[in-house]
């Protein structure tokens, strides 16, 4: 179906992946203005079930499982001993013996196995990736698309929850998310594999008078550096931890103990040496992963971990870590983007990035 869309079609993390359809501005500017639907059946499900499910997925994340209740989802990490991010990743709730992981592609080997090292002889881990394929309906006009396709008004699903409808969009194993990873309203489809392309032509077939347009990897990765959602592999590694990564608020040390807790207690106590901070270029100029971030001086301060040009602001954006200083953290801050022997000035700004703000 992506290929008869005249999809660009490119290998990641093991998956023919469309890169973009009608080009990637395009795509960006439907899903800030009308809607756009994406293909991320790539994603890594595992249903985590058994008595002891919950406290066992509490143990393997940073943020707190008890606090969910069936059809609500939360945002969380998954640490290593050290600290070190090995993923992050999305846990639902569907009832206390019952509960979904959803991963990232790249990680997706990893984190089964880790997640099957570490699971208790009551507890069952079952990779269902293979069965399960995801849809993503992004931008304002996401829920007109979705009611006129179903029949059913989602509207009022709250954000982090989810909902099983009876039957809708011809599936009777339908599950309808709200979490989004570009900064608009939307929602997130789970069906059965054999059910996605029905399903996908359903949405494109309500979304014409809407605006609608297939969107692609391109899309989603500017879309979600504007909204300042990291990515895995650039912005979070093993290498990085949840407290200069910005995800304190998804760390909650004083609830159950969870692996890599005590490594990040030490980083509480210390003070991160680094920070992850978002910037926006002061000139023409675009921040690539891998740019050396320097201080006014010159001296080299860190790297650029995401960049891109904004197809909102039309301006380069980007973020990467820096020392923990504040001339260099705070917002307002200049600092420069240094790539083949040029320099770009850029000001420290807090993301999102496409969000309007007042001035004071």
């Amino acid at each position: 179906m992506h290929q008869a869309l005249g999809a660009k079609m490119v290998p990641f993390a093991g998956y023919d992946m469309p890169l973009q359809y009608s080009g990637i501005i395009n795509e960006h500017q439907a899903v800030r203005t009308a809607a756009g639907l994406f293909d991320v059946s790539h994603m890594g499900e595992f249903l985590v079930t058994g008595p002891a499910a919950g406290q066992f997925v509490d143990s393997l994340v940073t943020n707190d499982v008890s606090t969910l209740y069936d059809g609500k989802a939360l945002y969380t990490a998954m640490c290593q001993d050290d600290g070190g991010i090995i993923d992050d990743l999305l846990v639902y709730r569907f009832g206390p013996e019952m509960y979904v992981l959803v991963v990232n592609a790249s990680r997706k080997v990893i984190d089964l196995a880790w997640v099957s090292q570490h699971a208790p002889p009551e507890v069952t881990v079952r990779d269902v990736s293979d069965e399960t394929a995801l849809l993503a309906l992004q931008g304002p006009r996401a829920f007109d698309i979705l009611e006129k396709a179903s029949g059913t008004d989602f509207s009022g699903l709250k954000f982090y929850h989810f909902e099983r409808p009876a039957a809708c969009l011809g599936s009777q194993h339908l599950l309808v998310s709200r979490t989004g990873y570009t900064g608009e309203s939307g929602v997130e489809l789970y069906c059965p594999t054999a059910e996605a392309a029905s399903i996908w032509s359903a949405l494109m077939e309500a979304g014409q008078e809407f605006g609608l347009l297939p969107a692609g990897l391109g899309a989603r990765d500017t879309l979600r550096l504007e909204a300042g959602f990291c990515l895995y592999g650039n912005d979070l590694t093993t290498d990085t931890n949840p407290l200069e990564a910005g995800l304190g608020w998804l760390t909650k040390l004083e609830a159950a103990p969870f692996i890599g807790r005590e490594a990040l207690l030490k980083v509480k106590a210390s003070g991160p040496s680094r920070k992850l901070v978002g910037f926006v270029a002061q000139e023409r100029g675009i921040p690539r992963a891998g740019n050396d971030i320097l201080a006014p001086s010159g001296e080299v301060i860190g790297s650029v971990t995401s960049g891109s040009q904004s197809p909102i602001l039309s301006k380069g954006i980007g973020m990467g870590y820096v020392e923990n200083r504040p001339e260099f953290t705070t917002p307002g801050s200049p600092l420069q983007i240094s790539a083949r022997g040029r320099t770009t000035a850029v000001h420290v700004e807090r993301p999102p990035f496409h969000v309007k703000r007042t001035e004071s």
